[in-house]
């Protein structure tokens, strides 16, 4: 448009920049300023990280292991020697020693995760995995504060566990609502990868409800997650926690780019139940169920491959007594579709 002035002078040109102007809004073009097409082009998440930091927390695993004081053998071992051998064992003493050392334990770091806030009265939500195993839970917050944590319950089916450290007016987050997570939108995670605490990546979802073989529909995305992020948050641009951190696809032990994380819905039921009770009461039908594939699809003119094949019934079951049979598809539950 406005190659077609030739003439020159301030006027001329200030009433080509007008036309075009014109013509673009009558379009229905409007142009965007440098900071708009940079903020549409690339989200910023400085805001978050200052809202959503201060909720999450680095959790330090310590392990007991026993040790012996003395490198002898045991008594067991040398009744052996002296009944099948009619000898006392090679290096063993000849009569017993009164004050022979006990063994000891010794404390060794298990490992780095990472985990949240949950209520302001110190309930924490991190990885089952994270604190399996471990004798005694460290929580460092972010302001550097550190406590000794009470394991108040894990769920190794779900690998969500709750710890409580005795702590008040703590900031805890926000969850949100995975219904209304996109495929392609914007997330980030927080955690401590390598041990290296409050460090923010960020990426998009790559896919929902993708199953692994765990009956557990995971969220999966293309945030970097490495050793030390289980546990974490995976938050979402409102600043909503949607996920918690726990798996890597990875030939090398390291972010290949694939993650997956157990959707906040899940997981908040069962932090409920390991608050209330310490431990996850759960339903049982009483069938083995598989994917409906292709050609079984077709074969009863479902259209697609959708629901979950009933293999099995177990006798006596309430999924027996409710009248399933094996070959049955379920399509619908609780008036949900079954995807798969």
């Amino acid at each position: 448009m406005m190659m077609l002035f030739k003439a020159e002078g301030k006027r001329f040109r200030a009433y080509a920049v007008a036309a075009a102007l014109a013509l673009t809004a009558t379009l229905g073009f409007v142009p965007a300023t440098p900071a708009q097409a940079q903020a549409r082009a690339l989200p910023d998440f400085t805001d978050l990280v200052d809202q959503v930091g201060p909720s999450v927390v680095n959790i330090r695993t310590v392990e007991r292991v026993s040790q012996r004081g003395s490198p002898e053998m045991d008594e067991e071992m040398q009744e052996f020697f002296r009944r099948f051998f009619g000898q006392p064992m090679p290096g063993a003493p000849r009569s017993p020693r009164p004050n022979r050392p006990q063994p000891q334990e010794e404390e060794r770091p298990r490992g780095v995760g990472s985990g949240f806030i949950l209520t302001p009265d110190g309930y924490v939500m991190t990885n089952a995995h994270v604190v399996e195993d471990a004798s005694e839970v460290l929580v460092t917050l972010a302001d550097k504060r550190e406590f000794k944590a009470k394991i108040v319950g894990a769920d190794k089916r779900t690998d969500v566990a709750v710890v409580k450290i005795d702590a008040t007016g703590l900031p805890a987050v926000k969850v949100g609502d995975v219904s209304k997570l996109r495929v392609g939108e914007w997330v980030m995670a927080i955690g401590s990868p390598f041990g290296l605490e409050n460090t923010v990546t960020a990426g998009i979802v790559s896919a929902k409800q993708r199953d692994t073989g765990d009956y557990l529909p995971f969220i999966q995305t293309d945030v970097a997650i490495n050793p030390g992020n289980s546990g974490g948050p995976l938050i979402n641009m409102r600043g909503e926690v949607v996920g918690i951190n726990s798996q890597i696809y990875s030939r090398s032990g390291g972010f290949m780019g694939i993650s997956f994380s157990i959707p906040i819905d899940e997981a908040w039921r069962v932090s409920e139940q390991l608050r209330t009770s310490g431990r996850v009461s759960r339903g049982r039908i009483g069938v083995q169920i598989d994917q409906v594939t292709k050609d079984v699809a077709e074969s009863i003119g479902l259209g697609k491959p959708a629901g979950a094949l009933v293999r099995s019934v177990e006798a006596g079951s309430p999924g027996e007594k409710a009248g399933i049979e094996a070959g049955d598809i379920i399509t619908k539950f609780d008036g949900k579709v079954i995807e798969r």
